[in-house]
């Protein structure tokens, strides 16, 4: 301990290992007859701002479960516990990870997969399924937003949870406390629920040209879904970070999914349908998060927050409840909701945008369903509102993409500069462009489509860096990074091989650009004699695609038919304007308008 205490004093941040959190549970070894570990496969201040995680381990809490979490330590903490042969172990309880029933990780970005076999490696536990075989070890499990593509990291994993996660995980351990733990018996009753995959009771099979022709096995895994948000688990009692976190402020998850579709977003398809929490039970949950951390700001979160239809009355509900020195975050606005009154519950720091496309014939192929109007609209609404800087968000590389949608992102810069200056005002106007490369992902419109390569990505970003207005800040993202991206989550099983080779190439940590190992990825792929291109090539609509056997409710008719309507500059519009016939109400009631907010 002695020495674990120097450790600690010699590290960087050591507030991220010691554990003691205003606010935190104090979880009980053995309560419920399971130990769960909540992982999350970054460092501590990212992990402690994550909603998702914290009530995964609420779901083990209520059952009378034992939930402590663990995050990715730094490389100097990691190193320094394996110079004293310290394992990794959990933030509360300082259990070694390996002591527990199950070690659940939360996958909210492909570029976080090496750190999950970091992680794993300083628990001493064996990386792979197959090297844990007949071994005392905990459940790896796993769950988030990549999970919908479990494929590449299925050597590494016992069970996958698709889906939400609020009450399945918690449901598999009781299953494992009747079966006395992971027995046959074990694995074949919970790959019967709903959103459970258990990779080793499904094999993918290839043709002699090495294609993907089908699953053998379980070769159907539905979704988990909750049908109604109002009496869902939602922790209003949570730990506040010791160092500053990167969302320092209570969360409150307004509405689960989004009415738009935008075809590139996978988040707006996985999350179907839309389901909304009332402003009653919103105003109860903000407040009792406030008096239970002390924060001072309340953010108002779902993918478009603007799309909450009773947002006014929610406003003026939480200025009436809540201490008047609680400000209201509300980060998730499209620009066609962004009006004065939202302007003025705002932050006046600086403005965030997402026009993602330069021009109207762009923003219909990826069903951005708003004009450059309310574009300029909601900018001179803001400047008005008191705000001076702008942030905007485009992609490069979407389908049919050209030079004229490049020239109009830099024409939108010129526009709103001129609104700013109809008026004298205090400051001068800061303008802030991002252009990411679009990643095409499984189960949007566009999973079929190419991503763009490394010499079309410098064509366009030095387009960009050559035609902005001066003084306009551009920023954008590396190529390699969005490749691997890419590749990660459009992967097969193969990919397992390269993953572990890059681990062992030194890689983790591979979404701090500081941190990004662009060579040991490269030798990875080299090595494993896997090209990563192949994986992001178009795909033929009849082919059998690695996540095909995932159900997540949406017809995949319904996505080529979207995919044709983009390719021809036909906008579908919002689900607010009717149902689009995706596929959604045959499953869910809240899809079919059963449970609203009341």
């Amino acid at each position: 301990m002695g020495s674990l205490r120097k450790l600690l004093l010699k590290c960087e941040k050591p507030s991220r290992y010691t554990g003691g959190e205003y606010g935190a549970p104090n979880p009980e070894w053995g309560a419920g007859g399971f130990n769960f570990c909540m992982c999350f496969p970054d460092l501590y201040e990212v992990g402690m701002s994550n909603l998702g995680i914290k009530i995964v381990a609420q779901s083990f809490e209520e059952r009378g479960m034992c939930a402590d979490f663990c995050f990715a330590p730094a490389h100097d903490f990691g190193n320094g516990l394996k110079e004293l042969g310290v394992p990794l172990y959990s933030l509360a309880l300082k259990a070694p990870l390996a002591d527990f029933d199950m070690l659940g990780f939360s996958l909210q970005y492909e570029l976080s997969y090496t750190n999950v076999l970091y992680m794993l490696e300083l628990a001493g536990i064996p990386l792979t399924r197959e090297e844990r075989k007949g071994g005392k070890y905990p459940l790896i499990a796993a769950g988030g937003p990549c999970a919908v593509n479990p494929e590449p990291l299925a050597d590494f994993f016992d069970i996958f949870f698709i889906g939400d996660g609020e009450s399945v995980d918690a449901d598999v351990a009781e299953i494992f406390v009747q079966c006395g733990g992971a027995t046959e018996q074990f694995y074949s009753k919970i790959s019967k629920l709903d959103g459970v995959y258990v990779p080793a009771l499904t094999a993918p099979e290839y043709d002699a040209q090495g294609r993907l022709c089908a699953f053998a096995g379980v070769s159907r895994v539905k979704r988990s879904l909750i049908e109604e948000l109002d009496s869902a688990i939602f922790p209003t009692r949570i730990a506040v970070a010791n160092c500053e976190s990167v969302h320092d402020r209570a969360v409150l998850e307004v509405m689960r999914g989004c009415y738009r579709g935008c075809r590139f977003c996978q988040a707006g398809f996985i999350y179907r349908p839309v389901r909304k929490r009332s402003v009653s039970t919103l105003t109860e949950q903000a407040c009792a998060l406030i008096a239970n951390t002390g924060f001072g700001e309340v953010s108002l979160n779902s993918l478009s927050t603007g799309d909450y239809g009773r947002l006014p009355e929610l406003l003026k509900s939480l200025k009436g409840a809540l201490p008047p020195e609680i400000t209201l975050a509300l980060p998730s606005l499209r620009v066609d909701s962004f009006e004065g009154e939202f302007a003025r519950d705002s932050r006046k720091t600086s403005l965030t945008f997402a026009p993602e496309a330069g021009t109207q014939r762009l923003r219909d192929v990826i069903n951005k369903d708003i004009t450059e109007e309310e574009i300029l609209r909601a900018a001179e609404n803001a400047f008005n509102a008191g705000y001076s800087a702008v942030k905007l968000y485009f992609m490069i590389g979407l389908p049919t993409e050209t030079d004229e949608d490049l020239q109009g992102i830099c024409d939108i810069c010129d526009k709103i500069r001129a609104i700013y200056g109809r008026q004298k005002r205090a400051k001068a106007l800061r303008i802030s462009v991002s252009a990411a490369t679009f990643v095409p992902k499984p189960f949007t419109p566009f999973q079929w489509e190419r991503q763009i390569g490394e010499e079309e990505v410098k064509y366009k970003q030095n387009y960009l860096i050559k035609h902005l207005p001066r003084g306009v800040k551009f920023s954008w993202s590396a190529y390699y990074p969005s490749l691997l991206e890419a590749v990660l989550a459009r992967g097969d099983r193969s990919l397992g091989e390269v993953v572990l080779a890059a681990y062992k190439n030194g890689c983790t940590f591979d979404g701090w650009d500081n941190l990004f190992n662009e060579q040991g990825w490269k030798k990875a792929f080299n090595d494993c004699g896997i090209h990563a291109e192949q994986f992001v090539q178009e795909r033929a609509e009849d082919e059998l695609l690695p996540w095909d056997f995932i159900d997540m409710m949406i017809d995949k008719k319904f996505l080529l038919s979207e995919r044709e309507k983009a390719l021809a500059g036909k906008v579908t519009g919002s689900c607010l304007s009717g149902c689009k016939a995706c596929g959604i109400q045959k499953h869910c009631p809240a899809a079919r308008g059963e449970y609203d907010c009341v």
